[in-house]
């Protein structure tokens, strides 16, 4: 076909174009909308049923086609198999109270570990205490050289059937030392009285007789076991047991006793004495604690021999039992992280793992396997599966009692 000459223009092409009406007529024409309805409809059907195999795949029956009562193990298996219903897990939501009157303690966090600093694990210091006025200022004294952080560091002492003035010394120290400004004052302190009649003297003839051992073991069971009642905070983590009348010991001695991760542990108890020789002093070193001991097989069956009320008193020539005494071995200047395993321990100072305490073990104020006190302690923490140590070459030096020869 030609070209119009000139080229194709607007208006050459319009009057190209049909009519109007006859490209209506031509749309609308029955034959074209029945081709346009059967490729819709087509293409509707195509899509649905594509849809519908999917769906009809999700929810096929799987396995024979019998009541599951007839299907054999195997095919049962087969069935089940194939199902996978769909579980959602609705939590409850969290309980909030608001009572004043409800506390939550949980112990978890808690441990008693080597690294108590790193950790920043509480210490809870325990010192029973009955006519003790005149030991209390050294006693503090020893406190505020103590090197563990003393923000992490609880003091509580009983005070018990004094006549003298302990309670009032214990006091204004107390206060003088939680008032400075420095290092030295502690997290916290207490003092809990508690009178148990105790009528006995506290000089060397009347606290170390033999007749006076059985009641006054008892009695400091009680007083022990009272005073760590009232003290100890699920926040602890160790127990140090530290007597008010020790003269010396290293500033180190919590990181040093608690590094050997213990359940129990205790160190050597001597004492200094000086005697004029040839004009000059002689320090005589002398041992001090025998109730910490091993068992020996005489010691064995002794106890067997022994009404269950007696209460055993080491140390005493009225009772043989040649128990072998850390007391009697060792030396400050070896090794002081040598350790050996005790049967009996004594309680000038012992260290002890919180959860020691809270799993039950005390000090018995009866007589436990014939023992009362720290020793029936020992006895009743190794009944229970703990360990007790003593470290023979580390030395904590108590007063000179001037007690004279002839027990031990």
């Amino acid at each position: 076909m030609l070209l119009p000459k000139g080229g194709v223009t607007w208006k050459s092409a319009k009057a190209r174009l049909p009519p109007y009406q006859a490209v209506f007529r031509f749309i609308f024409r029955t034959r074209i909308l029945l081709l346009v309805a059967v490729s819709a409809l087509t293409i509707f059907l195509w899509r649905g049923l594509r849809g519908t195999a999917g769906e009809m795949q999700r929810f096929v029956c799987w396995g024979p086609t019998k009541p599951p009562m007839d299907m054999t193990p195997n095919e049962h298996a087969r069935w089940n198999a194939h199902l996978h219903t769909p579980v959602i897990f609705n939590h409850h939501t969290p309980v909030i109270v608001n009572s004043s009157s409800i506390q939550h303690v949980d112990l978890n966090p808690i441990h008693s570990t080597p690294q108590g600093v790193a950790n920043k694990e509480r210490v809870l210091i325990l010192t029973p205490l009955r006519n003790a006025a005149t030991h209390i200022l050294q006693h503090f004294d020893l406190l505020s050289q103590l090197t563990y952080p003393h923000e992490l560091i609880d003091l509580a002492f009983l005070v018990g059937d004094s006549t003298d003035d302990t309670l009032g010394v214990l006091a204004a120290e107390l206060d003088r030392i939680q008032r400075r400004t420095d290092n030295v004052p502690f997290r916290s302190a207490m003092i809990v009285e508690k009178d148990f009649g105790v009528a006995h003297g506290q000089n060397v003839a009347d606290r170390h007789s033999f007749e006076a051992q059985g009641p006054r073991r008892k009695a400091m069971g009680r007083a022990r076991n009272y005073l760590l009642a009232s003290a100890m905070k699920p926040e602890h983590s160790w127990v140090y047991w530290r007597d008010v009348d020790i003269q010396d010991s290293p500033s180190k001695i919590i990181e040093d006793f608690i590094a050997h991760d213990r359940d129990i542990l205790v160190p050597n108890i001597w004492f200094h004495r000086y005697k004029e020789e040839n004009g000059k002093k002689k320090d005589i070193e002398g041992r001090f604690d025998y109730n910490s001991w091993q068992e020996s097989e005489e010691g064995i069956k002794l106890t067997s021999t022994l009404d269950k009320d007696v209460v055993l008193a080491e140390g005493y020539k009225q009772y043989k039992t040649n128990r072998k005494y850390m007391a009697r071995i060792g030396n400050w200047r070896d090794n002081k992280d040598e350790e050996m395993k005790l049967d009996g321990i004594g309680g000038v100072n012992i260290m002890v793992k919180a959860d020691v305490h809270r799993s039950g073990i005390n000090f018995p104020c009866y007589a436990f396997e014939n023992q009362a006190e720290t020793e029936g302690f020992a006895k009743m923490a190794k009944r229970a599966g703990y360990g007790v140590y003593g470290l023979p070459n580390y030395v904590v030096w108590h007063i000179d009692t001037e007690e004279k020869p002839g027990n031990a």
